[in-house]
């Protein structure tokens, strides 16, 4: 595949009531640039889960999970993004209190790999609600509504459509998906080489 993302892969996590139109604009705009595209989801044991959008109840069948992903896979992608809507609040349901919900898990060990950009959009936020030690101190957005959440969270909020705070970016609202998507390209051509054993 050809492309300026040739031989690197994205993650997008997804759950029910995902944005229609943003989740279809990465569907095309990555692979446009010849990245390999991965939608991760709890899949709860089962071989797939048809999850529908908050717009059209719009049906997408998701396959792919990140429950139990080994730390080298988690390396080969350049770049995991939590898309808007409430996808997010959704994947940070635990039912073992005592325990991270499996989402905010995996998006807790992409933090620790600087290589990794980590693109965060509107309520996307709320999947770090329990690890703000991920967030503190940092420079982001997120929707209006989440303002006093980042503030609690003990982030730096920047009244920005997106924000770039070294391997985070993070993005106001869905429907600034695009200029959201065309930092995360950005930002995985400048920081990161092809992860070493992808082709």
């Amino acid at each position: 595949m050809t492309g300026a993302l040739a031989g690197r892969r994205i993650a997008i996590l997804v759950e029910s009531d995902f944005y229609e139109h943003e989740i279809w604009y990465y569907s095309y705009r990555f692979p446009e640039e010849g990245a390999e595209l991965h939608f991760l989801t709890r899949l709860w044991g089962q071989e797939s889960i048809t999850f529908t959008g908050h717009e059209y109840k719009a049906p997408f069948v998701c396959a792919e999970s990140f429950e139990n992903m080994d730390d080298d896979t988690l390396r080969s992608y350049s770049a995991i993004i939590v898309p808007s809507a409430m996808v997010a609040d959704r994947l940070r349901y635990s039912e073992d209190l005592a325990k991270l919900p499996p989402a905010t898990d995996f998006v807790r060990r992409a933090f620790a790999e600087p290589h990794i950009v980590k693109g965060i959009i509107c309520h996307g936020l709320w999947l770090l609600s329990r690890t703000p030690e991920l967030v503190r101190g940092r420079r982001l957005t997120c929707h209006p509504n989440l303002y006093g959440d980042a503030l609690n969270m003990g982030a730096r909020y920047v009244d920005a459509d997106v924000v770039v705070d070294d391997d985070l970016v993070t993005g106001r609202t869905g429907a600034q998906a695009g200029q959201f998507a065309r930092t995360v390209i950005s930002e995985v051509l400048t920081r990161s080489a092809v992860p070493a054993g992808v082709s």
